[in-house]
């Protein structure tokens, strides 16, 4: 029998797993996919709030798919599913925004670096000049901007509070922040 052109969609899910860990064969795996695709990319649409994301992500989780089933027992497939897909997205984000923070500290000591090299400066003339800047940013990215910066919130808190995308607030963030360093830079 040719498992290329079979139809597998009699099978139940347990029968796909087992014949996929039995075998080897991907095509178990593909009618899986077939019948959780809508569920997995609607997740990753509610965690990463990008479509784009999310449709990488579904092709990530089917490709770990692979080596997990072979190593799991698993006695529901849409509830393990479930875990799997909830677990890379948080880790996934978690990745994203530790990437972020790395960023933000270095750009963060390069000014540092900047500042020490130039005239000190009073700081509640700084302050002033950083409230004049702030001022002048569009509204959103003055909203992320404070709640990250001044409030220590993360882009998923951000997210929630505002309703953004985590792609909206990752933009108004580094955008702000480049706005900000022309602004200030040209007030001197």
């Amino acid at each position: 029998m040719n498992t290329a052109t079979s139809n597998y969609s009699h099978f139940s899910d347990n029968q796909l797993v087992e014949n996929y860990k039995r075998s080897g064969e991907k095509v178990y795996v593909g009618e899986l996919y077939k019948r959780y695709t809508h569920l997995v990319i609607g997740m990753c649409i509610n965690y990463f709030k990008d479509k784009e994301l999310a449709k990488d992500a579904v092709i990530q989780i089917f490709e770990k798919l692979f080596t997990e089933l072979k190593k799991r027992e698993i006695e529901n497939f849409r509830i393990w599913l479930s875990f799997v897909v909830r677990n890379y997205c948080i880790s996934e984000l978690r990745k994203m925004q530790t990437e972020q923070e790395r960023i933000t500290e270095y750009q963060y000591s390069s000014i540092q670096q900047k500042n020490e090299t130039e005239e000190p400066e009073n700081e509640d003339k700084q302050l002033e000049k950083l409230e004049h800047a702030l001022n002048e940013l569009n509204p959103f990215q003055k909203k992320c901007i404070e709640l990250f910066y001044y409030k220590n919130m993360s882009y998923t808190e951000i997210v929630a509070i505002t309703g953004y995308s985590a792609n909206e607030v990752k933009s108004y963030i580094q955008n702000g922040k480049r706005n900000l360093k022309l602004i200030l830079t040209n007030t001197k």
